[in-house]
């Protein structure tokens, strides 16, 4: 199981949100790349980035930081946040992103997730509030649950469902285990968990998760390593280190 250390970019540096809200957000750095590169000096097994700007505006302003991330660590990054079209995910791509996470588009517009993934690695985005998945930056419920569509997107090609739950992200409260173990047993597909980690307890929740032999890929830890709760390495070693 991986740790995917979260890197979210707003104006260029690395924020944290709570619960996906532009008007409470955190500063903790004005240098992403060397926020990476530590994050790999750690033993992170991959980077995890999202563009906040072009979440919301669609506007991709902080590509060149996150190919500039890209060029400077040697683990592959996934990437997310206005990825709305086939040339948006291939700049991504042809800046050194190894995954692309699509989240509303992919609701919006199936075909795209298909595509991409047909030369490309591609996770699709699916962030719930109360079980039911929102889009356009949380803010719209789309009225599908997260079964619903990951049964929906299991034959595309996606490479893994990155799952959101809103009403934990940011709060360091603890993870969604039930729901996330019923996803596992529910698809065949990788399920990274996201949202609501706090602790290296709440990890080795995560880490335990075995429905049929089918365990969690990864979780992806943004606000507890910032906060100090989280140490990389310690996350490392209990979530067994690079798959």
């Amino acid at each position: 199981m991986d740790l995917y250390p979260a890197i979210d970019l707003l104006g260029g540096q690395c924020v944290r949100l709570y619960q996906g809200d532009y008007d409470q957000s955190t500063v903790y750095g004005d240098d992403p790349v060397s926020q990476a590169l530590a994050f790999q000096e750690a033993g992170a097994g991959w980077i995890h980035v999202v563009d906040l700007d072009a979440a919301r505006s669609g506007d991709p302003v902080n590509r060149p930081v996150v190919g500039a991330i890209a060029q400077a660590v040697n683990v592959p990054v996934q990437t997310g946040g206005g990825v709305r079209d086939v040339a948006a995910a291939r700049a991504l791509f042809d800046a050194g992103v190894e995954r692309v996470v699509i989240g509303t588009a992919a609701l919006d517009n199936p075909d795209l997730v298909a595509t991409v993934a047909a030369d490309h690695q591609v996770a699709v985005g699916l962030d719930a509030r109360g079980g039911e998945v929102a889009t356009h930056g949380w803010l719209e419920g789309s009225g599908r649950t997260v079964f619903d569509l990951a049964e929906a997107f299991a034959d595309t090609g996606v490479a893994a469902f990155v799952v959101t739950d809103i009403g934990r992200d940011g709060t360091l409260e603890g993870p969604d285990v039930e729901g996330l173990t019923e996803l596992v047993g529910r698809t065949d597909v990788d399920v990274i968990a996201s949202g609501g980690v706090g602790t290296l307890a709440d990890l080795e929740q995560l880490a335990a998760v075995n429905v049929g032999g089918r365990r969690l890929a990864g979780a992806i830890v943004g606000k507890a390593i910032y906060e100090g709760g989280v140490a990389v390495d310690d996350a490392v070693r209990v979530l067994g280190g690079r798959v």
